[in-house]
């Protein structure tokens, strides 16, 4: 059962993604001295006495001027406000009353949706209830002086909100939703791939840079699963990213690929592999991420019957930190094979979750060495291969038992690494193999017996 949503709303700069923060008792929200740094509708979890919600934040209405990005504002709040259980708007209690705030009032007033009114900035308890008494002439009800900073009058707030929530869910046993991070450089569509997924208007799509800054989360059912996807900020080089709302974007985007279970690498089939992707490739391969590759805006390529293997072709030799990774040719504008995502990315997390047994992984050893034997040195030493097993999951690793691991190198690795691959699958799953000697074998028993002493 889906958590009730509570809904911030409030014109620019009055302190909503720090009171978003304060709720959630995170610091997800981005935060910054500048008007329209928050654009699409972003949700976090928030619990108060027995109750647990989801809070959204939105963007800063203006209702005078339909300049960049600010009529899309307005239709995410609207969004917001049509799925929310109980809405907050915030003003400015230091500023005062502005025809702003009545404008957003009015338009309150037109919404189907519980209003409550919080005046922020109201550091001081004495002079707090005299700055929020200018605010009963908005007709929106009892206004709460609140301090999104410092908290105090947040547990008042929240004491109201929760009485317009249902009763507490019951959400023990409820399988964990698989994080889905939508990954790329700026414009390659991983905005409107989410709009294609839910079939409505998201996020905010628009063909200038960095219009995305937060990390978007939404929570979805596919291949009877519940799915939270992130779209994140696109990631530039950071040399061309200065202090600000984008710095902390980029951020969040490389901390949703630390969370995810599994990530989805947008290309621009008209640009092909850039530099930049090419260091987020290896960025997932680092954190241990299971990955697909959406190649994007495949209908403004033209094509014949070669066109796809050759560009799959050309794109895997520059991806090649994601040879595993399935690759996938989509178009987000028409709706071309987006659904497909989620059928290799179901894949990918559960070769990405899975466990051998040590007598499989040792059957694919003994294949493996019998087609091809460990090197010999021009000392004539060779490297010999004992045994091996899996020591872990998400992503699946492997000690292999050698007798020096100095004797093996790199190619030598690598096709270990292939042979495993084609014996026990874990497509779309990066490996992990650590190749332990006799000596560190030796070394770490007697520190045990020490440690045992």
């Amino acid at each position: 059962m889906a958590l009730p949503v509570v809904a911030i709303i409030g014109r620019p700069n009055v302190g909503k993604s720090t009171l978003v923060n304060r709720l959630c008792r995170s610091r997800d929200a981005i935060v910054h001295d500048q008007p329209g740094v928050t654009r699409d509708r972003t949700y976090q979890e928030g619990y108060w006495a027995d109750r647990t919600f989801k809070v959204v934040d939105t963007g800063g209405l203006v209702f005078n001027d339909d300049s960049e990005f600010l009529p899309e504002i307005r239709e995410q709040a609207k969004l917001a406000m049509a799925e929310a259980a109980v809405a907050v708007v915030i003003v400015d209690g230091q500023q005062g009353l502005t025809a702003a705030d009545e404008s957003i009032a009015e338009w309150l007033r037109h919404q189907n949706c519980p209003v409550l009114l919080a005046v922020n900035k109201c550091e001081s308890p004495d002079q707090g209830l005299a700055m929020a008494a200018d605010f009963w002439t908005l007709g929106l009800g009892e206004p709460y002086p609140v301090s999104a900073i410092h908290g105090a009058g947040t547990g008042e707030l929240l004491d109201k909100v929760i009485s317009f929530l249902p009763a507490s869910q019951e959400l023990e046993g409820l399988e964990e939703p698989i994080q889905l991070a939508i990954i790329g450089r700026p414009n390659v569509g991983k905005s409107s791939i989410l709009n294609s997924i839910c079939g409505e208007n998201r996020a905010i799509v628009s063909p200038i840079r960095g219009t995305t800054r937060d990390t978007i989360d939404t929570s979805i059912e596919r291949e009877g699963k519940t799915w939270k996807l992130l779209d994140t900020a696109g990631i530039r080089r950071r040399r061309s990213v200065s202090y600000g709302p984008e710095f902390f974007g980029i951020n969040r985007s490389f901390k949703a690929i630390e969370r995810s279970d599994v990530c989805v690498l947008v290309i621009d089939a008209e640009e092909g592999v850039t530099e930049q992707d090419q260091r987020l490739a290896g960025r997932i391969e680092e954190d241990g991420r299971a990955c697909v590759v959406a190649v994007n805006k495949w209908d403004l390529i033209s094509k014949d019957s070669h066109t796809l293997p050759a560009m799959e072709k050309e794109l895997r030799s520059k991806l090649y930190f994601l040879e595993w990774a399935p690759m996938l040719f989509i178009s987000a504008l028409t709706g071309q094979r987006v659904e497909r995502i989620f059928p290799l990315a179901a894949l990918a997390v559960e070769q990405h979750r899975r466990r051998v047994s040590t007598s499989v992984v040792n059957e694919v050893l003994k294949e493996a060495l019998s087609w091809r034997t460990p090197p010999t040195t021009r000392g004539g030493r060779q490297g010999k291969v004992y045994y091996g097993t899996q020591v872990a999951v998400r992503p699946p690793s492997f000690t292999l038992f050698v007798n020096d691991p100095k004797l093996f190198g790199d190619t030598y690795r690598r096709y270990v690494e292939r042979q495993i691959r084609e014996g026990l699958g874990f497509e779309g799953s990066p490996l992990r193999l650590f190749w332990r000697g006799k000596q560190q074998r030796d070394a770490e028993r007697d520190q045990s017996r020490a440690a045992e002493r």
